[in-house]
């Protein structure tokens, strides 16, 4: 990931904490996350939103290539019991043994990967077997008004914030090496929550 890339990220991680608990995303956080159990890899964790769901987590390996992100997550995992490692990464060129993770977590993070397809067949290799990969995503809406609106301001959003906004989330996992297990689509359906495991495991 360029630096310019990065530091688009580590000059939001301020705006980040402050809207911790005043996020629109924060009501659909625990309808997914509170499945995360065992040992966890959660990918570009951010400022650590999701700690406060896990509930039967022991230990959670958080990565994000934003050190400024990683100091605000490493303030918020001082305040629960499980275990956190956090490191300063590319989750797409970070390297785990195979079958390393119970469950693995990403939030609003493959909006930004150039490869999305290639991430998720790694998360496939990560997961144990009978493991979750939980995804909760934002992308294009089936609802062609809004969806064309997303697209308009897709380079735009990618220039300013480093994200896509016409990404088909389920498109990317259907290609991939992942099982999806379950599928719910809120906020006029730009939110996407996927429940998925690893194939052939």
């Amino acid at each position: 990931m360029s630096k310019n890339y990065i530091h688009k990220f580590d000059k939001q991680a301020e705006k980040y904490e402050r809207m911790r608990h005043h996020n629109l995303m924060k009501k659909y956080r625990p309808l997914i996350f509170r499945d995360a159990e065992g040992e966890v890899l959660e990918c570009a964790i951010g400022v650590g939103n999701n700690f406060l769901y896990y509930d039967n987590v022991e230990k959670v390996t958080g990565v994000d290539f934003s050190r400024e992100m990683l100091k605000f997550a490493k303030q918020e995992a001082a305040k629960y019991p499980f275990h956190t490692e956090l490191l300063e990464a590319d989750i797409e060129t970070l390297h785990f043994e195979a079958d390393s993770f119970d469950t693995i977590v990403s939030s609003l993070s493959f909006c930004g990967y150039e490869h999305p397809v290639k991430v998720l067949n790694q998360l496939s290799v990560w997961c144990r077997p009978g493991g979750k990969i939980l995804l909760m995503e934002h992308g294009i809406s089936r609802k062609k008004p809004l969806s064309a609106v997303q697209k308009l301001i897709d380079p735009l959003s990618l220039k300013v914030v480093g994200c896509h906004q016409n990404r088909n989330i389920e498109s990317v996992v259907k290609q991939s090496n992942l099982k999806i297990e379950r599928i719910e689509r809120f906020a006029l359906e730009c939110v996407y929550l996927i429940w998925a495991s690893p194939w052939n495991k």
